[in-house]
């Protein structure tokens, strides 16, 4: 509780002020907490050291003081120069040391600028002698700083009449910062240097290299309001670019590089070939130049049929090997990779013509009561990640559930129907494979198993959390807004001198030749290169211990933090 307050006269101070009120803070059996917060957050001392600052600048503020001298930086040089003419003292010797160090120096200098009023800025002053072309014409005289970042405009030439016009304004850019420059707005001069018949390119460098200060003659566009409203639209890079290797972009500074995957916050569709975007987690608030979704695509199609870009090639049908999902297999050896040939072009959907560029995406967690997302395990090869699979299991078997595969070999004696398998008829699992019931499936001695939808389904009605580890092709059938999969893709970590799979006992592993070690390299590569634009985390498999630990972590960040996901899963 707070006791009633003493009575302050106006002349006491904010620290005084607050020295009372804390005083008079008793906390309660009902506000406890809260009161000794707020008393924590009183007693601070950043705090009153902030509260005193105040009251000394209020004092100096009724005094009116006036400075002794402008010039306390010229008077501190005299006296170091006197000091220096004659022996001296101890006392002079640190005295002159004072004098020479930077802080000193700079705090004179702030001195003199305040007690001269020279911090107001100085345009330099608009030439009486214009051109007889624009006397008719407003002509604004801009001063901009910047420091090594880009001006953050590009310009053009305009072909009707030869004038150098701003093409674009970066978000965030020294020029959009100012609110003095404009799309539409005409350079005349930089730095006092005419440009008129000078290239943009010649233009964009000089803008470029200009340090500290650069002004600018601009002919205003005739309206000045820039109506571009920002946009608040999210894409996943689907693809790597480098705007300096893209002869193409406007201007490369103004380019902004990404890898796939990362997260772009599109800012500006005005221009249908370069948008203007920001990578999620920088700290550059300037947005950059991307290339459009129809931009980029209407290159691709173009270096297609000029030969210079592969036409996708759809992956060879996959081969579900039962041996593995059943924990049977006598060696990592009996997995082989049946995605793409080494050199053979793939996208995931190759029955889809359209190129892999940007997806819209938005931020989404899981509500209380909605069933949690579907948690897909990809592995190139030696990764083990049905090994891992059942780790995650058997540490939290209540939270964390398999799918139940359905097969039309016999059920054995210990066996139970719906806990080891789904036991059907062959029959009824080739009608379901029809009725595309199956995510994948396959032959096993002369026996079929597959994982079905359904059983997917019914473990997520149960609010558990559904493990699954397929072949990389079974995406194309998960992604949807029903599953919402979060996709890990499983790796070992490989080195030269290796002789076995990382994460591997001996007693399940047979040695590991260099030609072993260079197939796995290879389906890492192939299956990222097919595969990675859907891969929301990379796992790289050091040990089983290291690997599940990280896994554990990654699977409580999916259901309690927000993950980025394509728009169309949320959006009804």
């Amino acid at each position: 509780m707070i006791e009633a307050m003493p009575l302050v006269s106006a002349s006491t101070g904010l620290h005084e002020t607050l020295a009372l009120l804390t005083s008079q803070l008793h906390p309660d059996a009902n506000h406890k907490e809260d009161l000794v917060f707020l008393k924590d957050v009183f007693s601070e001392k950043s705090l009153g050291y902030l509260m005193k600052i105040h009251d000394k600048l209020r004092q100096y503020e009724k005094h009116s003081p006036t400075p002794v001298l402008h010039s306390a930086s010229c008077l501190a040089e005299d006296l170091a120069e006197e000091l220096q003419s004659g022996a001296m003292e101890d006392d002079e010797r640190e005295l002159l040391l004072l004098l020479s160090t930077p802080h000193l120096k700079a705090v004179l200098s702030a001195h003199d600028t305040v007690a001269q009023k020279n911090f107001d800025p100085v345009l330099p002053p608009v030439l009486e002698d214009l051109d007889d072309d624009l006397e008719e014409e407003s002509v604004k005289i801009v001063r901009l700083v910047k420091n090594k970042e880009p001006l953050g405009a590009t310009i053009r030439r305009d072909e009707a009449t030869g004038a150098v016009i701003v093409a674009r304004i970066m978000r965030g850019g020294a020029a959009d910062r100012s609110g003095l420059v404009h799309v539409g707005d005409e350079l005349r001069e930089v730095n006092g240097n005419l440009i008129t018949h000078k290239r943009p390119d010649e233009i964009s460098q000089i803008l470029s290299q200009s340090q500290g200060s650069i002004t600018l003659k601009i002919i205003p566009a005739v309206a000045e309001e820039d109506k571009l409203k920002e946009s608040r639209v999210y894409l996943r890079a689907l693809f790597d670019y480098t705007p300096y290797e893209d002869k193409a972009t406007p201007c490369q500074e103004a380019g902004l590089p990404f890898k796939r995957g990362d997260i772009l916050q599109v800012v500006s569709q005005e221009d249908a070939t370069w948008w203007q975007a920001k990578r999620m987690g920088d700290c550059n608030l300037r947005a950059a130049l991307i290339p459009s979704t129809q931009f980029q695509e209407r290159r691709l199609r173009y270096r297609m049929k000029m030969g210079s870009f592969p036409a996708p090639v759809p992956p060879k049908a996959p081969t579900y090997d039962r041996a593995e999902r059943a924990g049977l297999r006598r060696s990592f050896r009996l997995r082989k990779d049946r995605q793409c040939s080494p050199g053979e072009p793939c996208t995931p959907d190759a029955n889809n013509t359209e190129f892999l560029i940007y997806e819209e995406v938005t931020q989404y967690l899981p509500r209380p009561g909605e069933r949690p997302r579907l948690i897909v395990l990809i592995g190139s090869l030696g990764a083990r990640i049905t090994e891992l699979k059942q780790k995650v299991i058997a540490e939290n078997p209540r939270r964390y559930v398999l799918a139940v595969p359905h097969t039309t070999r016999a059920r054995k004696s210990h066996e139970r129907e719906g806990v080891e398998y789904h036991f059907i008829t062959k029959a009824a699992f080739e009608a379901d494979i029809q009725n595309g019931k199956f995510i994948e499936y396959g032959e096993y001695k002369d026996n079929l198993y597959g994982t079905s939808l359904v059983s997917i389904q019914k473990v997520l009605d149960q609010n558990k959390v559904c493990l699954v580890d397929v072949q990389p092709e079974a995406l194309k059938t998960l992604r949807t807004a029903e599953f919402k999969p979060y996709v890990i893709f499983v790796r070992p970590r490989i080195c030269d001198s290796q002789k076995k799979p990382l994460g591997s006992s001996s007693s399940l592993s047979l040695a590991i030749t260099e030609e072993d070690l260079q197939e796995m390299k290879q389906s890492a590569k192939r299956m990222d290169e097919c595969y990675g634009c859907w891969v929301d985390y990379m796992l790289v498999k050091e040990d089983p211990v290291s690997a599940l630990a990280e896994l554990q972590v990654v699977l409580e960040r999916v259901q309690t933090e927000p993950q980025w996901v394509p728009v169309s899963w949320v959006r009804s």
